[in-house]
């Protein structure tokens, strides 16, 4: 990878299994990197990869000195903590980065709160899964002002492979959320034809080959319909987390008027694969286990 950060300091904040590859991207293209997580496993990799571990996430904000501070975390509550921690020390021109799944009235918010400081919010959520954060090519949906996201897209290009300013301060989350709508309900349906050919006698692994390059065709039928076919639902991107997203979704609708009895039958199966029958750690290609257990 070319050094196209070289001389930029980034902080990076929320070093999971999509923040952990992507603080590394930056670091190999030559970023100085400032981190902190709040396991001790990942600070230690990453200082032994020569990155500089911070004390707590205010510290990696003054040590960004005006740069560029990415968040990387779960849950609104997360991402309201750290807000809490850098607000007070934030330096003037800096840029706060969050490629987290965050609702848009959070998003808004959090925004005014930084700008208060003299900083600058780009939401900026990405799809992918863990596969597209070590590759180097998310997809990014980025919301905020256009010298924002004109400053920054060199650091967008590093770790996406497709970016995209999708418009004002919040349309980066409208827009993954408008994905994760997409990608649960796609989920389900892939889960359902699968487990229906399998109780009418028809292979499921076949039954996915043949659809194939068809309008069925998709990536949660590539890549989650192989993992429904094997059974295996290791953890990748956690059912717990898809649930919040379709809370965060339910939310969105509610505030702009959508009435939608899909968004709402979708919000009750999850719910009900995650709290019901305890599968919120694995994979969400493991709702699957929702007809294969009825």
């Amino acid at each position: 990878m070319s050094e196209t950060l070289t001389g930029h300091k980034i902080g990076f904040i929320g070093l999971g299994n999509m923040g952990w590859p992507m603080a590394c991207h930056l670091q190999d293209a030559g970023a100085e990197m400032t981190v902190w997580n709040r396991s001790e496993g990942r600070a230690r990799l990453a200082a032994e990869r020569g990155m500089n571990v911070a004390s707590d996430p205010g510290a990696v904000a003054e040590a960004a000195g005006g740069g560029v501070v990415c968040l990387n975390l779960t849950h609104n509550d997360v991402v309201a903590s750290v807000v809490d921690w850098i607000e007070p020390v934030i330096p003037p021109g800096t840029v706060v980065i969050d490629f987290g799944t965050t609702g848009y009235a959070e998003t808004l918010s959090f925004a005014e709160r930084v700008r208060g400081k003299g900083a600058e919010w780009l939401d900026a959520p990405v799809s992918g899964g863990q596969v597209g954060a070590e590759a180097g090519n998310l997809t990014i949906m980025a919301g905020g002002s256009e010298e924002t996201f004109a400053r920054v897209l060199p650091v967008l290009e590093v770790v996406g492979g497709k970016v995209t300013h999708m418009g004002a301060q919040g349309a980066g989350q409208v827009t993954k959320l408008a994905n994760q709508l997409i990608v649960a309900q796609t989920i389900d349906a892939v889960a359902q034809a699968l487990r229906l050919a399998e109780l009418a006698g028809v292979d499921p692994a076949l039954v996915r080959e043949a659809l194939r390059g068809g309008f069925a065709e998709s990536r949660i039928l590539e890549l989650h319909g192989d993992r429904m076919v094997r059974r295996d639902f290791a953890p990748g991107g956690r059912s717990e987390l898809q649930l919040k997203d379709v809370r965060l979704m339910s939310d969105l609708a509610e505030r702009v008027g959508l009435r939608s009895s899909t968004l709402a039958n979708s919000r009750q199966l999850w719910e009900r694969f995650v709290h019901e029958m305890g599968h919120g750690n694995l994979d969400h290609s493991g709702l699957f286990r929702i007809y294969d257990e009825a």
